[in-house]
């Protein structure tokens, strides 16, 4: 249920954003690049939300630093794009110290996550989000050459609804009045992912994609910011050699 809401709730807004711009032409590849991008988000969605549930977020969350990684295979053989070296330099800082950033339980080793990958589910769901991201985020591209960045949004938003839809009704139907008193913390939600997706379609266009996708790993800086100044969450301190990592991988990016 919360999958299909993630996938639903953005669609009024992308709607009101398309109606202030004109249709795109759109291209030949269209139809295939959606058709593998949502089939590949759909799966990845819902594995996404079995992995947080099925596994504590310390061993599972760290996973999907390894997007960029994949991304290093995944986009050379898709679109043929490989970071120079210094932007290659920054993605590793970025994936580093969204690792460091992330992994909560230090005390018993920076390798838990890996080790956790034999014996608990969620780490492995989680990995398999990962490469199915990697794909599915250089696929994007393709779909926004052949559209525009809010019309694709729109398109794999009404993908994943109408996927996801018929296993909602399977496995949440005795769940689903809980949707009507959450709307007024769904909308903002929505709106919040709508915008989110459409400077991410924006970026790709513009960038390689492996860049655009490190970059958005630094969201869990400010993640730590607002743990620490809104709800007064502790271990700033320790997090800020990740945060530090992380800024610095973004700076060669820019350089690159």
């Amino acid at each position: 249920m919360i999958a299909w809401a993630w996938a639903f709730f953005p669609l009024p807004f992308l709607y009101t954003f398309l109606g202030i711009q004109k249709l795109p032409p759109i291209g030949p590849h269209f139809g295939k690049a959606l058709l593998v991008s949502g089939s590949l988000l759909t799966v990845a969605s819902i594995l996404y939300i079995k992995a947080i549930k099925a596994s504590d977020l310390s061993v599972t969350v760290p996973m999907l630093t390894f997007t960029p990684l994949f991304m290093l295979v995944t986009s050379p053989l898709i679109l043929g794009e490989f970071p120079r070296p210094l932007g290659l330099l920054g993605i590793l800082f970025i994936v580093a110290g969204s690792y460091l950033l992330n992994f909560k339980d230090r005390h018993k080793g920076y390798l838990v996550p890996f080790k956790s990958l034999v014996k608990i589910k969620g780490p492995r769901y989680m990995l398999v989000v990962a490469l199915l991201y990697s794909i599915g985020s250089n696929v994007d591209k393709i779909g926004v050459q052949n559209s525009s960045p809010i019309f694709w949004v729109i398109a794999i938003n009404i993908f994943l609804t109408v996927a996801m839809f018929p296993i909602m009704i399977y496995k949440s139907r005795r769940n689903l009045q809980q949707i009507s008193p959450g709307y007024k913390a769904l909308f903002p939600i929505g709106l919040a992912s709508a915008l989110t997706l459409i400077f991410q379609m924006t970026a790709i266009n513009l960038v390689l994609v492996t860049y655009v996708i490190s970059i958005k790993r630094t969201s869990a800086i400010m993640g730590v910011l607002f743990g620490y100044l809104i709800f007064k969450e502790k271990g700033i301190k320790e997090r800020l050699v990740g945060v530090l990592i992380m800024i610095i991988g973004v700076i060669f990016i820019a350089f690159s």
